[in-house]
């Protein structure tokens, strides 16, 4: 079927450029017969259009199947916005090849006019689908600007207003926490957890290692459950040009506003030098846990040996690893344990203590 439509089309464009262009050329040659007979023109440029697609029907398949992959992996509102920039674009190089038109001077008049009207919708296109969010947020500004008086707004005002969602990461969703920590209600906003997300933890529970499997069927779960407690959004947009998932969220939290929720200690050192907001919910977890300050003692069970000076570990019972100095000796025996040093970061908290005699 696609070569019947490739034919059909390369014919009625040949027959279209035939007419355009051959009476110049049956001028240039002297043949002044054939310039204003529109059925020979056109028939000739048919039949010439019609043989070069059939001896590169190959190369035009491919090129039509490019198109295919191409279009499949736009969204609607892109191929609209690109489609009104093309338009424009047409309208606008229509009216500057006017003066070309009226000079009706050969080639001048009919392929230059042609080349600034192709060009005209190739910038039409380009600029409508690359910067489709400074297009979208320019008239959503020019919306609001006429629904609220700025003089009635100050700036606490506008921040209450413009407010900012949650945007989630994979490790977020894998984690689990966050159900527990909207349930309580200290996040509010928007949720928002775009597709490539979800692509990603489709591909995890697709995967052949069953830890892979579970964590992403986990994530796909969480996403369901969310949505009974909270107002979560599953936004279309994507970045065609960018393939990591993390460079993805960047640019999506840069362009929204969005605050990153994540546990990936990397990508929140990254965010943090972009200017990014994130909340880090390791972060939150640390901060909400009992603080042990230097001179604390407590008791503790000694689990398994340390790496260095025959220490031995022991963990709190929200996690909390206890370095214990001089234990290694001492698996599963309560002893204890004065604190000496305690180290707090994003990827959570470690206290070094000595043994108690």
């Amino acid at each position: 079927m696609k070569r019947i439509i490739i034919h059909v089309l390369m014919v009625i464009v040949g027959a279209t450029i035939g007419d355009a262009f051959l009476p110049e050329f049956w001028t240039l040659i002297d043949q002044r017969q054939f310039q204003n007979n529109v059925v020979v023109n056109s028939l000739i440029g048919a039949i010439i259009f019609l043989i070069f697609s059939i001896l590169f029907i190959r190369l035009l398949l491919n090129f039509v199947e490019q198109i295919d992959k191409i279009v499949a992996t736009i969204n609607i509102p892109t191929i609209t916005l690109g489609f009104m920039g093309g338009v424009l674009g047409l309208v606008i190089g229509a009216i500057a090849s006017i003066p070309l038109w009226i000079l009706r001077i050969p080639i001048l008049s009919t392929i230059i006019p042609f080349l600034l009207m192709m060009l005209a919708v190739y910038v039409g296109y380009s600029v409508s689908t690359k910067r489709e969010t400074d297009i979208l947020n320019f008239f959503s500004k020019r919306k609001s600007s006429l629904a609220v008086k700025p003089e009635k707004v100050d700036r606490r005002d506008k921040r209450k207003i413009k407010g900012y969602a949650k945007l989630l990461d994979t490790s977020v969703l894998i984690d689990g926490r966050i159900l527990d920590i909207l349930k309580t209600g200290f996040l509010d906003g928007d949720i928002i957890v775009p597709n490539f997300v979800l692509l990603e933890l489709q591909l995890l529970s697709d995967s052949n290692d069953n830890l892979k499997r579970a964590k992403g069927r986990r994530g796909l779960d969480l996403v369901n459950d969310m949505k009974e407690v909270a107002k979560v959004t599953v936004s279309a947009k994507d970045y065609q040009d960018i393939h990591e998932v993390d460079t993805k969220l960047l640019r999506f939290a840069s362009e929204t506003g969005a605050a990153l929720v994540t546990n990936d200690f990397n990508l929140n050192k990254v965010a943090e030098i972009q200017g990014v907001k994130v909340l880090n919910i390791n972060d939150l977890a640390n901060a909400v846990k009992p603080q042990l300050i230097v001179g604390d003692t407590l008791a503790l069970t000694i689990v398994k040996k340390g790496t260095e000076r025959r220490q031995g570990i022991g963990y709190l019972p929200d996690g909390t690893m206890i370095v214990v100095e001089d234990t290694a000796d001492m698996l599963d025996k309560t002893v204890t344990v004065e604190v000496t040093k305690s180290l707090q970061t994003s990827a959570g908290r470690m206290i070094f203590g000595e043994l108690v005699r």
